[in-house]
Formats: structure tokens, C-alpha cells, sequence
């Protein structure tokens, strides 16, 4: 049995993949180092990690990819990766493992680490309720527990067994069940009478390139149908920032004309009536927003052929909007317009985009659900939802002491 020194101040691995997950390990450090002042947290993080005093082993960078083709071409190297990181795993033995996101990397690493004794928890589930609920059983074998940030997860999870644990959505805690357009368009400049739309092609650097132009001229048309409209579009990081800029370089100076923000995506999102996006978690933050909204994506074609042609899709709505309100029981229509692959084309998402604009009665109905699904968000559990993850990741810390190490 380890000593009591190594319980008060144990070694927590934790293992995060891009900046969503960097957020996700900051919090829940502070959320565990008031359980555990003395502890140490050591594995792959990010800048916030290591601003609460995480050693990170490698750069985040590292796991930041998306889609199949992308995983591919880098294959070798992230399997080199796992193998150093699951070694030295081994050999620290810390008194939990905690993989945030990041599936394709991370369950593997927690799988191996599992059947060699140490406690392993996966925090944020894989979208399980969209794409192949069997990967479930794989989750189980890797992980002790599951944690997860929807109401709807827990019960797929319980179907095969499996200990998970809702916690809530860290998102949900932090925006107002009220929304403040008015402060958002103060802090902006942007005029309180004006129609607002802010304008979202994605996070990265791939999707920017993919999307960027298409969002970009829907916007233009919106603008050409609706006198008065003011554009903004935040950029999630400087070289997103650097290619919007370059998009943007032939556009006219006008009152209509795009703005280009650094980052102050909340702000933008809040701000508007409408609001225009890639499909991915900046859905849940318009919803939580509790702005209407039009989602459009397209992935690499590899990737969209491969998923087509493996069937690995199981549900027919895409965006987390729509995904909740049917979890949630609140119809199995569109609460959000969808417009995926071929579909998401300028002229498409133009017409979607203005007749949000044109309908009022149709806007309040969904700000409405919006207000409903983030209620649900935050239901049945108290707290920050940081500390409800750390609460669930310290029983099984001291468990597994009592039981012996």
C-alpha cells in the first residue's frame, strides 16, 4: 500500500489534445489541487495547463489533428509518440490517468495502461450517440470511468456496462442563462439597432482554407438583401487570423463590409441575431449564446468517402444544437438549418441565413429551446462542472489508496 505522503500529494497524469482540451485540464487542475494541494500533474498539455503548474512531457501540438486523412499521414509519428508516453507512464505509475478528448490517441494509450494496473479515466466522451456506438466496449476497456459533458451519454454507456458519470458542460457554467446582447454590442461598437450577423468558418487552419471563402461570400449575399447589416467574424488564432485577412483583401470598404476580430468569438456570438458557423463545438457556444443560427461544413473528401462508405454515421442531424433537442425531447425536426458537403454552398447558406433574419417569430422560438437545452446542461448536478469532474476522479484516487494502491 503506498504511503499516506503519496496519497495527499499524488502524481496525476493527464492527457490533453488541442485547445479545447487544454481549457478543459487547466480547470480541472485547480479543481484537483484543492483536493490534493501537494500533487503533481505531469503528460501532454498546453499553455493553461502549464500556467497552473503542469509539466507538459510533449507539445499538444503534437495531437492536434482532425479527420482521417490527416491522422493517417502522421501515423507513424504518433505511434512513436504513444510508445514513449506509454513507457513513461509506466514507469512514473501515477495514481490516475486521465485522457481528455482525443480519442484515437488517447484510448489506446489508456487501454495498455489499464491492463498494466493503473486507473485510467476518459474525459469527454466521443460522440458516441452519432458515430458507432459499439466503440463503447473499446471505451470500457480502456477506461475506468467516463466522463461526460452531455445528459444523453451516461445511459448508451450503461447499456454495455460501462461506469460514466455526467458532469456538465464547462461551456454551460460559463455563459448567462440570460444573454446580454446589449453589453456584447457596447463592448464591440457596433450599433444596438443594426442586424448583426457574425460569421464563424471554423478554428483551424484546414477549415478556414475549406470554408472561409464559401461563408465568406454567403455573408456578402446576406449583406446585399439586407440594408444596414453589420458583419463581424472572430479568428479563433493568428494564422486563421492571417488567412481570413488574405480572404478579406479584395472586399470594398463599406458599412456592410466584414470585420475581422482577434478571437472575442462570445462577444461576436452574443452580439448578433443571426449567427453563421462551421459545424463542431462552436454550435454549442451560439446555442449557450442562445443566438438562431445556420451550420455548414465540409470535411476533406477522403475522409467524407471513407465515413460514407463504412457507414459509420448513425444519426441523420449533425450540429449539437439539434443533436440535443432530440435527446431532450424537443422534436425530431431541424431546430438549427443544416447544410452539410455539397450542400454548403454560398447560395445555400445565404438563403438560410436571411430567412432567419426575415422570420422573428421563428428566432424567438429557438432562443426559447436554446434556454431550455442550457438548463439541461447544468441540471442534476451542483457545482462547477471542473469540480464535479475532479470529485469523480478523486474517488477512484482513494479507492484505489484504500484498497491498497
Amino acid at each position: 500500500m503506498q504511503s499516506t505522503d503519496v496519497s495527499e500529494s499524488p502524481l496525476i497524469a493527464i492527457l490533453a489534445g488541442e485547445d479545447s482540451g487544454d481549457q478543459l485540464g487547466a480547470d480541472l487542475i485547480v479543481a484537483l489541487r484543492l483536493r490534493y494541494p501537494q500533487a503533481r500533474f505531469v503528460g501532454i498539455g498546453g499553455a493553461r495547463m502549464q500556467r497552473e503548474g503542469f509539466e507538459s512531457w510533449y507539445d499538444i501540438r503534437e495531437l492536434s489533428l482532425f479527420g482521417f486523412s490527416e491522422v493517417i499521414s502522421h501515423l507513424p509519428r504518433l505511434l512513436r509518440l504513444r510508445r514513449s508516453l506509454v513507457a513513461r507512464l509506466l514507469q512514473a505509475r501515477p495514481a490516475v490517468v486521465i485522457g481528455i478528448d482525443a480519442p484515437d490517441f488517447n484510448l489506446g494509450v489508456e487501454q495498455r495502461l489499464k491492463q498494466a494496473g493503473l486507473r485510467t479515466v476518459h474525459y469527454v466522451s466521443p460522440s458516441v450517440w452519432a458515430w458507432r456506438e459499439k466503440r463503447t466496449e473499446k471505451i470500457g476497456r480502456s477506461a475506468h470511468r467516463v466522463l461526460c459533458l452531455f445528459p444523453m451519454e451516461p445511459p448508451i454507456y450503461a447499456k454495455h456496462g460501462i461506469d460514466a458519470r455526467f458532469v456538465g458542460h464547462p461551456l454551460a457554467d460559463r455563459f448567462a442563462l440570460v444573454a446580454d446582447r446589449v453589453g456584447a454590442r457596447d463592448l464591440l461598437q457596433l450599433p444596438q439597432q443594426a442586424p448583426v450577423l457574425a460569421v464563424l468558418p471554423g478554428s483551424r487552419l484546414s477549415e478556414v482554407n475549406r470554408l472561409g471563402q464559401i461563408f465568406l461570400q454567403a455573408a456578402s449575399r446576406v449583406a446585399a438583401a439586407l440594408p444596414g447589416l453589420r458583419i463581424v467574424v472572430p479568428a479563433a488564432n493568428p494564422r486563421v487570423h492571417a488567412r481570413l485577412q488574405e480572404l478579406l483583401a479584395t472586399t470594398p470598404a463599406s458599412e456592410s463590409a466584414p470585420r475581422l476580430l482577434d478571437g472575442q468569438a462570445h462577444e461576436a456570438m452574443l452580439a448578433a441575431d443571426v449567427v453563421l458557423l462551421a459545424s463542431g463545438t462552436a454550435t454549442l457556444e451560439a446555442m449557450l449564446a442562445k443566438r438562431p443560427m445556420v451550420v455548414g461544413y465540409r470535411v476533406s473528401p477522403t475522409s467524407y468517402r471513407i465515413a460514407r462508405a463504412l457507414k459509420m454515421l448513425k444519426t441523420d442531424v449533425y450540429s449539437l444544437p439539434n443533436i440535443l433537442a432530440r435527446a431532450g425531447g424537443l422534436g425530431n425536426g431541424l431546430l438549427v438549418p443544416e447544410l452539410m458537403q455539397d450542400d454548403c454552398t454560398a447560395g445555400n447558406l445565404a438563403t438560410a441565413t436571411l430567412d432567419l433574419f426575415k422570420d422573428s417569430e421563428r428566432r424567438g422560438a429557438i432562443v426559447a429551446a436554446f434556454e431550455q437545452l442550457h438548463r439541461d446542461l447544468r441540471s442534476g448536478v451542483d457545482g462547477h462542472a471542473g469540480n464535479r469532474a475532479a470529485a469523480a476522479i478523486a474517488e477512484l484516487i482513494d479507492d484505489h489508496e484504500q484498497a491498497g494502491g
